[in-house]
């Protein structure tokens, strides 16, 4: 191919990692400019096109596939970050349903979706200790290391541990949510539980009206108090997020 080659090589170096820094917050997809992002790309396939080989023939409809395959290691590799967020957003999605926060929503600046106030805080506070904790650079070492595992070349899918991949990782969400949420959706039942109490020995309080404050400045103390755990739930959760990622890539071995 002379010339031609090396802008092959390039251009097949580009396509993993750009599908890991433009798809995951952690690397400024939805906040950082284009540029930055691209020029980050830009970096790493550089880097990278020393140490990684490419197959000696390279025919169009193999360049085609094989990019086709990079794309898919990539976005399985940024799923690792989308487990972790997911689980915060969960979290926030149930503490915000027993506070009452679920009546108002706002567009969430990772997803572009709607979400609730919790699920913006949880899912920005995991996104802070997970690059706080240098959850980032694990994935760029996994970038790396996957390069050895999954070199550029001809490839199949092995699509029989897809449903078990899938049940764990939508399990590792729910868990982590469960976990993080768990001591304010406990506060809160203990709260109606008294309401509820209250409202049988004290019939003539009104708590249509009382007790919507009780309820929404115990909560706001739980979550406040309870912030603190949030850290090492996440810290615990990027490994095994990361392993389930690596183990989606290396279905198209």
């Amino acid at each position: 191919m002379g010339d031609l080659s090396v802008v092959v090589r390039i251009a097949l170096l580009l396509v993993r990692p750009g599908m890991v820094i433009g798809t995951t917050s952690a690397f400024g997809s939805g906040f950082a400019p284009m540029p930055v992002r691209i020029g980050l790309i830009l970096l790493l396939a550089l880097v990278l096109m020393p140490v990684v080989a490419l197959p000696a023939t390279l025919t169009p409809a193999t360049i085609t596939m094989m990019a086709l395959r990079e794309t898919l290691i990539g976005l399985a590799l940024a799923m690792s970050i989308r487990l972790v967020l997911g689980a915060a957003e969960i979290a926030g999605q149930f503490a915000g349903f027993q506070l009452g926060f679920t009546y108002a929503s706002l567009v969430d600046p990772q997803s572009g979706a709607r979400n609730s106030m919790m699920s913006s805080l949880y899912s920005m506070l995991a996104l802070f200790i997970f690059i706080g904790i240098d959850g980032h650079h694990e994935m760029l070492r996994a970038l790396a290391a996957s390069y050895d595992a999954m070199p550029v070349g001809p490839w199949h899918v092995d699509t029989s541990p897809v449903g078990a991949l899938v049940a764990r990782m939508l399990g590792l969400i729910f868990v982590v949510g469960v976990q993080l949420a768990a001591p304010v959706i406990l506060v809160l039942l203990l709260v109606e539980l008294v309401l509820g109490l209250m409202a049988r020995t004290m019939p003539t309080l009104n708590l249509m009206i009382s007790a919507a404050p009780v309820r929404l400045l115990v909560g706001m103390i739980a979550v406040l108090s309870t912030l603190q755990i949030v850290p090492s739930v996440i810290h615990a959760t990027v490994r095994p997020a990361l392993e389930l990622a690596a183990r989606l890539a290396a279905i198209f071995r």
